[in-house]
């Protein structure tokens, strides 16, 4: 088999598991715009807003226990937005990995960039790279940036590099007739990374916005009218305290 998508599992033992049960949290930051407009100041404060509020947010699901976050931060349809407001998006994520990072990494966090890179300039894929190698060894919690990521992108680029696995031969006939769901979930972004427990969106709407598609299959949803800004601790431990009321039954009786 090819070297498919391989990240090492970031999961809590029995003792050290937190007691509101979520591994891995998913988060769609949405109400940037909306929060700015609501204190009559340009959509781009919101975004910059939005933007200072990740390090702190990955630092609070860390003190959490979550031991994998995946942020929601530029979507494959996001480039049809005005060229000022991508260019500004691209500005606020180099700005990221160049002043958050380290900070990061004193944490134990690993992160990685899941996504389209080819359509980044070749400064920001730089660093996009440098980031994850400071990083790679890190393993108090895995944060993982969706940038130009669209959740059917991800299944149609899993789906090609299948195919071009069976071409080449690296991929057998048999192999191919017994390939399941674990399997196959290694050729996408996430590679070996347990699904999201929960998504939280936050900014009112009640949409995926085809984010994880796949991996979304029994994941718990968590929607809030607070916008991504404001969206604190405070407001973390209410969407876990949320979790924790709700019995995950995966399609089987109570």
């Amino acid at each position: 088999m090819s070297e498919i998508q391989s990240r090492p599992l970031y999961l809590a033992s029995s003792a050290d598991k937190p007691d509101h049960g979520v591994q891995h949290l998913a988060i769609i930051m949405d109400g940037n715009h909306r929060w700015a407009k609501a204190r009559h100041l340009p959509k781009a404060a919101g975004h910059r807003a939005g933007a200072r509020n990740v390090a702190p947010l990955a630092e609070a699901c860390a003190d959490a226990g979550i031991t994998c976050l995946t942020l929601f931060a530029f979507s494959t349809e996001n480039w049809a937005r005005p060229r000022r407001e991508v260019s500004l998006l691209m500005d606020l994520m180099r700005g990221m990995l160049e002043n958050d990072v380290d900070q990061l990494h004193e944490r134990g966090v690993r992160l990685s960039v899941i996504g389209d890179r080819s359509r980044f300039s070749p400064d920001l894929q730089g660093h996009m790279e440098r980031a994850e190698a400071l990083t790679r060894h890190n393993t108090a919690m895995c944060l993982n940036i969706a940038a130009n990521f669209g959740g059917r992108w991800d299944i149609l680029q899993a789906a090609r590099q299948l195919a071009r696995d069976v071409a080449s031969g690296r991929l057998d006939s048999v192999a191919l007739e017994s390939m399941d769901e674990a399997v196959f979930s290694r050729y996408l972004s996430l590679g070996d990374v347990p699904p999201p427990d929960l998504c939280i969106r936050t900014g009112g709407d009640q949409r995926i916005s085809n984010f994880l598609l796949w991996d979304f299959a029994y994941t718990e949803f968590y929607f809030t009218d607070v916008f991504f800004p404001d969206f604190d601790d405070v407001q973390l431990q209410r969407a876990l305290a949320s979790f924790t009321e709700r019995q995950r039954r995966f399609g089987r009786r109570p």
